[in-house]
């Protein structure tokens, strides 16, 4: 049974178990026998939570009758999604860990997740990278230091080619020759692709996130022309006088809002492969939804693919949904502007293991490494989660790294403290309870906040929106060890954070 507010209140004080309940406690003293149905309330509320806290444990507040209604089902979450051949760009956090979020909470609440990297693998841009690396490409170079070489050869012919329109010409012709095939480009593309994946695969080690699927662009490149055919079948592809292939969104008929899905040259676009993908994905999972997370800029795109599915007899493209998030702003090291992921994780576990060496606070650990990291990454992770995923926000290492006030870095040391003081005084189990040591107004008011981490839960799954759970985890206080560690340990695993026992 759980608890939510006055009309929950009522409903216990209606019931033949509170009746029973307040009767028994009545006879053993411990409640009052002035009449205050209130404070019997307050007190019989107490007991039902520990016992719960106690029965259930990982899965207390994620039972609740909050989420009877709600379809369980599976879910894909496509997040993440960075350019194969180019390092782990500090921008891709946002999607990486907000997907995660997602996932996470999705999962918590039963439904069967499937979390897809959809990669950046296919596109001009990797004309433009096959023509540059059989310009100033090396492989020595390419063993030694893959990502790094790539990066440089990309930015190398991109300046080349603003003032040269014979390497622009060589990218499409490239890029023309992986479209049809040709085996030497599909070889340099897949060597590209297997390096760039390997890399990956560290960084997510390192934010402890998982994938179940690596997809990517170049898996339905060949179903993009299907998706093409098709649209032509039902007459929604139009040609315009460039040669382009595109498709009318307007709701007069009027080409006044129309998406292309086809150059002028027969190669595909970036939305004709998402119409593949996403139609794929249907087949393939029988998905009851589908949330992609991806930066603000891209809400016209994904406007566009949602219409052209409906538009082809799809339904279900009705239960997809995009979900933006907003801008990280000024976001460097001490080296400077920020281009690689690995650059940000390095730096706030360095600064973290220099503030965990000056605070006497901090306990003696084996890996002091491990715990700066997780404890860095939870900083990172909190500070883009406290506000709506939609807005900018300005990074700062020093206000995000802070021991106190609403930072990760505090919610890790509170669930520390909490594991440190449960190691020393053991969590209560083997005991008696005794409701009558918790009827002071603070045991009562912690109780209540414990009693709406479901409500939080439920609020977070309606908008996806990770600042509830942030703000109900920093607002928990802090004197039911082993009940408060337990919820607090389960929100953090659902924002992505692992919980830290000593720091």
């Amino acid at each position: 049974m759980f608890l939510n507010g006055s009309s929950d209140i009522v409903h216990l004080r209606q019931s033949p178990d509170f009746r029973l309940s307040v009767n028994t406690l009545l006879r053993n003293g411990i409640l009052p026998t002035n009449g205050d149905l209130q404070a019997q309330t307050e007190a019989l509320a107490s007991q039902k939570v520990l016992e719960q806290l106690c029965q259930e444990r990982h899965k207390f507040g994620v039972k609740s009758e909050l989420f009877d209604g709600l379809k369980k089902g599976t879910t894909v979450v496509e997040f993440s999604s960075p350019n194969i051949a180019k390092k782990f760009h500090a921008g891709h956090l946002r999607s990486t860990i907000i997907g995660n979020f997602i996932a996470n909470l999705k999962e918590s609440l039963g439904n069967n997740v499937i979390r897809v990297n959809y990669l950046g693998d296919w596109g001009m841009q990797f004309g433009l990278l096959g023509a540059g690396f059989q310009l100033f490409g090396c492989q020595e170079k390419l063993k030694k230091n893959p990502l790094q070489h790539l990066f440089d050869v990309y930015v190398q012919v991109n300046k080349e080619a603003e003032n040269n329109e014979v390497i622009g010409q060589a990218a499409r012709e490239f890029f023309r020759r992986l479209e049809q095939q040709e085996h030497q480009a599909l070889l340099l593309w897949k060597q590209f692709r297997e390096i760039t994946v390997e890399e990956y695969q560290q960084v997510y080690k390192r934010l402890g996130v998982h994938f179940d699927i690596y997809s990517g662009e170049s898996f339905h490149q060949q179903q993009a022309q299907e998706v093409v055919q098709q649209l032509q079948r039902r007459g929604l592809l139009k040609t315009t006088e460039k040669g382009t292939g595109v498709v009318d969104l307007s709701s007069a008929g009027d080409m006044s809002s129309y998406s292309t899905v086809l150059r002028s040259d027969g190669t595909s676009l970036y939305i004709t492969r998402d119409l593949a993908a996403a139609l794929d994905r249907k087949e393939r999972y029988n998905f009851d939804e589908m949330i992609y997370v991806t930066d603000k800029s891209q809400g016209i795109h994904f406007q566009q693919l949602f219409q052209i599915l409906l538009a082809m007899g799809h339904s279900w493209a009705e239960r997809c949904q995009h979900v933006p998030f907003g801008l990280v702003q000024g976001m460097k090291t001490r080296l400077g502007e920020v281009v690689f992921l690995e650059d940000v994780l390095d730096e706030a576990r360095a600064r973290m293991l220099r503030n965990m060496s000056q605070s006497k606070t901090t306990k003696e650990m084996v890996y002091p490494e491990d715990t700066a990291e997780k404890v860095g990454i939870s900083a990172l992770i909190v500070q883009d989660f406290k506000g709506p995923l939609g807005s900018d926000y300005k990074f700062d290492w020093d206000r995000i790294l802070q021991a106190q006030g609403d930072t990760g870095v505090f919610l890790q040391y509170t669930h520390a403290r909490l594991c440190s003081l449960i190691h020393r005084y053991g969590d209560g189990e083997e005991g008696a309870f005794d409701p009558s040591l918790l009827l002071d107004q603070r045991s009562i008011s912690i109780l209540q906040h414990l009693l709406r981490y479901d409500e939080v839960l439920y609020q977070s799954v309606q908008d996806l929106q990770p600042k509830h759970l942030v703000n109900f985890l920093m607002t928990l206080r802090l004197r039911l060890f082993s009940g408060v560690c337990t919820v607090l340990a389960n929100g953090m695993k659902i924002l992505g954070i692992t919980p830290v026992e000593k720091m």
